[in-house]
């Protein structure tokens, strides 16, 4: 069964950056398109970033051009790299295959706030 486990969230300030990590355990790691989701309280989840396994990526309006997401096929970790963070930016972040299945990581808390 596959399984997520997400870090590298945290509290910082408006402006700041954090790179997130998730480690996938999943047979194909390298044909699978993967994600990163986020759920801000009271609000549903988003998909933030995808990449596909060929590594093509795309983002959502409200983090274009300041949130990177990469994948480490041979490590089987996908990664998020948030810049110029945002009191809007603060959820809970998941990754987790493109479409989504019903398996999902405890998630990493990142709080912007000052």
């Amino acid at each position: 069964q596959v399984q997520f486990v997400e870090s590298g969230g945290g509290l910082v300030q408006p402006g700041g950056s954090l790179r997130l990590s998730c480690a996938v355990s999943a047979v194909n790691f390298y044909a699978v398109h993967w994600g990163w989701y986020r759920q801000a309280p009271g609000k549903e989840r988003e998909l933030a970033a995808r990449i596909s396994d060929l590594g093509s990526t795309s983002y959502a309006d409200s983090v274009r051009g300041r949130f990177t997401i990469s994948r480490d096929d041979a490590k089987k970790f996908v990664y998020l790299q948030m810049n110029t963070l945002k009191p809007e930016d603060t959820a809970i972040y998941y990754c987790n295959s493109i479409p989504a299945i019903d398996v999902w990581g405890q998630g990493t808390q990142v709080t912007v706030s000052s």
